[in-house]
């Protein structure tokens, strides 16, 4: 039986590959665009720029 996702785990992964994880969102969030699924453009690059926050990454990185 699993508990979850361990935060600790979970946020070391993240900081260790930031970079990558914001490229992939904007990706998404690119995607979404060209299909005309607005709700979704804003979910990934919101979700980008609050990881690019928490991860000290200046602003701007996550707002393309």
């Amino acid at each position: 039986m699993t508990e979850g996702p361990n935060p600790d785990a979970v946020g070391r992964v993240a900081a260790e590959h930031l970079g990558p994880i914001l490229y992939a969102l904007e990706v998404c969030a690119k995607a979404m665009e060209s299909a005309g699924r607005e709700e979704d453009v804003r979910y990934y690059r919101s979700l980008a720029r609050l990881l690019a926050e928490a991860g000290g990454s200046p602003r701007g990185v996550a707002d393309s």
